[in-house]
């Protein structure tokens, strides 16, 4: 397949990438290469595959729609990944507008081309953080999503009644997955995980919010891929129930889909914190502090819908995957 990846020089967008070309796709790859964290990480990322045969790099936008517009034009990709987004709840606190300028007005651009080019099926980027006050665990994608805590989380739940819009309108083919915490090797700077390692490493404070009372549904980078090549494999159908705890009355007109994407297995932050310190053998220092505006206080995935569509369930432990994750962060760092 031809598949437009956006973000391709992000976390999770250049692991995506890299699967896609190995298993013979022809990837066109878009990243605005913003300066969010150290640019350096990403063009390490990109270097990776901007050289492959297959691969070709667009350095652009897609909230510009005239860039993006020429992207599609020229390379007609049958598939399209939006993983291209502002991320991060507590820096839509600080910068609210790049926001509605990335998320939604780019969002908008990518959903508009790709009912002008018919794609056969897009899979775009959700998050955990939709479930905003929800405290019924584990979060079900029929869950009531209606009371985000953080303008990211609105942004994301806009994106999802956008691309339904999309679907039962022109029966444009779409599947939102819903992330939860994902880390790996690769992984970004501002996430816990990359904080504790380098903190523990640098010996500097770490500070644990909530007085260290969250629990996280952790998901290793490998299981998320392989859910992503899984879905882009199997466009969501108008005559399938996309939710079988509560169909969705309007699952048999739009060809619209949304998938937890977690492990299933909440791990208290002062657990994952061990856990580091045991694979790195240092103690971490920390300092507590209250709960931070815009966090949520729990996450847990449901994800029966995507064992019983896919039959696969995320399943790396956090040992494995952080003892993975602080092996590529000794080498990337030479320690």
């Amino acid at each position: 397949m031809k598949i437009l990846v956006t973000g391709s020089a992000g976390f999770i967008g250049s692991a995506l990438t890299l699967r896609l070309l190995d298993r013979g796709d022809n990837v066109i790859g878009i990243d605005n290469h913003n300066d969010y964290y150290n640019p350096k990480l990403k063009q390490s990322r990109l270097l990776r595959h901007i050289d492959h045969i297959n691969y070709r790099h667009f350095r652009i936008d897609i909230s510009n729609q005239k860039s993006l517009k020429k992207v599609f034009s020229e390379n007609k990709p049958t598939v399209v990944v939006n993983l291209a987004a502002q991320a991060g709840v507590r820096y839509s606190l600080k910068n609210p507008s790049i926001y509605i300028q990335s998320n939604i007005l780019g969002f908008a651009n990518i959903l508009e081309e790709c009912r002008i080019h018919k794609v056969n099926h897009l899979v775009y980027a959700s998050t955990s953080s939709v479930y905003g006050l929800n405290t019924n665990m584990p979060f079900k994608e029929n869950s009531n999503v209606d009371h985000p805590k953080s303008l990211y989380a609105a942004t994301k739940k806009s994106n999802e009644l956008m691309a339904h819009a999309y679907s039962y309108l022109y029966q444009l083919p779409t599947t939102g997955l819903r992330f939860f915490t994902v880390y790996g090797p690769w992984g970004r700077p501002d996430m816990a995980p990359f904080k504790f390692t380098k903190s523990i490493f640098e010996k500097k404070k770490i500070n644990i919010y909530n007085n260290g009372k969250h629990t996280r549904d952790f998901t290793y980078i490998d299981d998320i891929i392989e859910v992503i090549i899984k879905v882009i494999d199997k466009p969501a159908q108008s005559n399938k129930k996309w939710n079988s705890n509560k169909p969705d009355p309007a699952s048999s007109k739009s060809p619209w889909c949304i998938y937890n994407v977690g492990n299933n297995k909440p791990v208290k932050l002062l657990d994952y914190l061990k856990s580091l310190e045991k694979i790195i053998k240092k103690k971490a220092n920390i300092r507590f502090l209250p709960m931070q505006l815009g966090d949520v206080m729990d996450t847990n995935a449901s994800i029966d819908n995507l064992a019983k569509n896919f039959d696969y369930r995320p399943n790396t432990s956090i040992d494995d995957g952080n003892l993975k994750f602080v092996n590529w962060y000794k080498q990337y760092f030479n320690l």
